[in-house]
């Protein structure tokens, strides 16, 4: 019960990853905001988890989206205590097919949507005065380039930056920003993720999941639940001395 009593909203949580989080944080004792665009998933995944789970409709390409979800957890809990930046798109194209629309997209999401999160996520817990943790979603792409994968890539590391000057600029409030780097996880995205690179590389369906998850040295792909330890971790009092870190949880395939 290492999250007992406290109030997490996590973004894109009707499924894959964020789904993972909010059933591990519901064990360890936390309140839940499933916060999704897809508000009927998110009303299932809550009610499939149980009464400490409960479903906010969110849009972080939405401003007045933002802010409400912010105000129905404190309304709901009388405060906000962890978010995680977990929501996020992916596509891929070779350089010369990069299209405007894919860029504005990908960073109005993966980037945009984190900052101005947290940024509204932050200005609860200063206003509450109890501090919190933030947790954003990065990526292995995050650490590097991919011939394919350019703006993606581009968003992760960006991910990973404003992990750090966020991280630095809110510790003086007692706001723990950290991050998590996952490597190939086995979701829904992955399946989009595989079916971009048959279109690209010219392989049937299911060849490059299967490869990228031969590749890993742990010997698999990596499953939503192998990431929720870290979650946990990074948003209870043990990690109170963590700050603006970036942790790859990818079966080694990333060493930093």
């Amino acid at each position: 019960m290492r999250l007992k009593g406290k109030s997490a909203l996590i973004t894109g949580s009707a499924r894959g990853i964020g789904r993972a989080f909010a059933e591990a944080y519901a064990r360890e004792g936390a309140t839940v905001a499933i916060a999704d665009i897809d508000l009927k998933a998110a009303q299932a995944t809550a009610k499939a988890i149980g009464p400490q789970a409960y479903a906010v409709q969110l849009d972080v390409t939405d401003q007045s989206s933002i802010e409400a979800a912010v105000k129905a957890v404190e309304a709901k809990t009388g405060g906000l205590d962890v978010l995680v930046n977990n929501a996020a798109i992916f596509d891929l194209a070779p350089i010369v097919e990069i299209t405007k629309a894919s860029y504005e997209k990908l960073f109005a999401v993966n980037v945009a949507g984190t900052l101005f999160m947290l940024q509204a996520a932050a200005r609860s817990m200063i206003a509450a005065g109890r501090g919190g943790r933030i947790i954003n979603m990065a990526s292995q792409a995050g650490r590097r380039g991919e011939p394919l994968v350019a703006v993606y890539c581009a968003t992760k590391a960006a991910v990973i930056s404003l992990t750090q000057s966020a991280g630095l600029d809110l510790i003086k409030h007692r706001i723990n920003v950290n991050g998590i780097a996952p490597g190939v996880v086995d979701s829904d995205m992955w399946d989009q993720v595989d079916a971009l690179f048959a279109k690209y590389e010219n392989r049937p369906k299911g060849e490059k999941k299967r490869l990228v998850g031969e590749g890993v040295p742990y010997g698999r792909m990596g499953k939503p639940e192998d990431l929720a330890g870290m979650a946990v971790f990074l948003a209870s009092d043990e990690a109170e001395y963590i700050v603006a870190q970036t942790y790859n949880v990818d079966g080694g395939q990333w060493m930093s």
